[in-house]
């Protein structure tokens, strides 16, 4: 792209921004959002004209320490090496800009974060998948889609001798229809509000835990699909408070309950093409080399990428044995207690598999750097021309003798992540190391504060 083709396109994105402020002129201020390392939204609100004279190019400021924040204090982990000393500045991503659908004289929209407006700051979980997702197009020419599911627990306020307590609105079982129509006004909320914001809802139903349901969502680039999630979740939340309930993402709310994940399904795309599938029925599973040599990779990988995508100590309650979340570091083909599961949704042909699941991504994990560590450990796969074992056709846990288990703690992850450094050289170290410095604060944590993880449920 020349000079002259930039300069067209910049005035293209500031056309349509200006576009959106012309039409939503009732709009009062505009909330621009962050993950932090932790997996906890965050944002800063800007009136409308000072955000489209100032924020919208210069950003606002931010402490480093912020993305140095745990999951039980803002204030920076110890090892981090974010303090109070120096900011990054958050520069609002124009194309994600929309109107917030339950609070309609507000807009929202998710930001970069940038040393300097112009240079990327090497912590920003956005620019983290933006650069792995550029390695695997330059040296593959492949492209990441992903589609998350969504579990959450709708909880209901009881007063019981005078204290607060968040209780499930029901005690149905999965997919039963009169839960879904206890909730469905909010639902419906949701999936229209969704709708408003482009995002696309496959389908949903109740899950097998008190007063908990779940989401699917369309497929998209990992880019996309990622920030999809941030807004989803988002949503879930605003319209169930306005509901009077609370929506918490928390892997194990109750620890005598089922979790909730944020599973997500990984295919590989080129030229418009999912690539991920054989093209033919010469496969020995249904998946093409470069299929198979990615999602090797993940498979290799999976110890240390459960820092990522299990990020929190409250996360591995929930990733054990007979509970459909994967606890044994295998795969299988369509086997939902493998950690990875190649899938064939309807309308695949017979003998062919269209993408595969990962059933280790929680709630608490920020989409962006799960989505990051998983499109890295993809590109290891194939530089390595990595293969896949043998799957396993029954439940893992039947052969816990001969299966290697997943980490059963987050100290276990970490210690994993500590070795990788595959994960670390592509993701970036000055990013790993505020990554690992949370989990350690975590691990300490909670392990002196036992009951402390309840009170996950007002943060994630």
């Amino acid at each position: 792209m020349d000079f002259t083709e930039l300069r067209e396109a910049i005035e293209e994105v500031d056309g349509h921004a200006h576009n959106i402020v012309a039409l939503h002129s009732d709009v009062s201020l505009v909330r621009i959002i962050w993950v932090d390392c932790s997996g906890q939204h965050r944002c800063r609100v800007v009136p409308t004209k000072r955000f489209n004279n100032v924020t919208k190019k210069n950003g606002v400021g931010v402490a480093f320490a912020c993305m140095g924040m745990t999951s039980f204090a803002d204030a920076p982990a110890d090892e981090t090496n974010l303090t109070a000393v120096g900011e990054f500045r958050l520069i609002p991503d124009l194309s994600t800009r929309c109107r917030i659908p339950w609070k309609t004289q507000e807009e929202m929209v998710l930001a970069d974060m940038h040393i300097k407006p112009g240079e990327a700051w090497e912590c920003c979980p956005r620019e983290a998948l933006r650069r792995v997702s550029k390695i695997l197009k330059d040296e593959f020419n492949l492209e990441m889609n992903a589609g998350f599911e969504n579990e959450f627990f709708l909880l209901k306020n009881v007063l019981r001798e005078g204290k607060e307590e968040w209780l499930p609105i029901d005690s149905t079982p999965y997919c039963s229809t009169s839960a879904f129509d206890a909730a469905s006004p909010l639902l419906h909320e949701v999936v229209v509000a969704l709708d408003s914001l482009n995002i696309t809802v496959e389908q949903l139903h109740a899950e097998s835990g008190k007063g908990q349901f779940e989401m699917a969502l369309g497929y998209i680039a990992c880019t996309h699909a990622a920030d999809n999630l941030v807004f989803t979740r988002e949503v879930i939340r605003a319209v169930a408070r306005k509901h009077g309930l609370l929506a918490t993402f928390v892997p194990k709310y109750a620890l005598d309950d089922i979790g909730s994940g944020s599973h997500v399904h990984i295919s590989l795309y080129q030229n418009g093409d999912n690539v991920f599938m054989a093209s033919g029925k010469t496969s020995q599973y249904g998946m093409s080399t470069v299929g198979e040599e990615f999602m090797a990779g993940v498979l290799h990988h999976l110890p240390a990428i459960l820092a990522f995508t299990a990020p929190v100590p409250n996360s591995y309650d929930r990733l054990v044995p007979n509970t459909w979340s994967g606890a044994y570091q295998c795969w299988g083909i369509e086997n939902r207690e493998a950690p990875l599961r190649t899938a064939c949704p309807p309308g695949i042909p017979d003998g062919l598999v269209s993408n595969f699941e990962i059933k280790s991504f929680d709630g608490c994990a920020n989409p962006h750097l799960g989505l990051a560590a998983i499109v890295a450990a993809g590109i290891d796969g194939l530089r390595r021309h990595l293969s896949l074992p043998e799957p396993v056709d029954t439940n893992p846990h039947i052969h816990a003798d001969k299966l290697h288990r997943l980490p059963k703690s987050l100290s276990e992850s970490l210690e994993a992540l500590r070795k990788d450094s595959v994960l670390t050289d592509l993701i970036g170290e000055k990013l790993l190391v505020a990554i690992k410095g949370i989990r350690k604060a975590e691990i300490e944590y909670y392990s002196m504060n036992k009951d402390a993880y309840k009170q996950l449920v007002h943060r994630y």
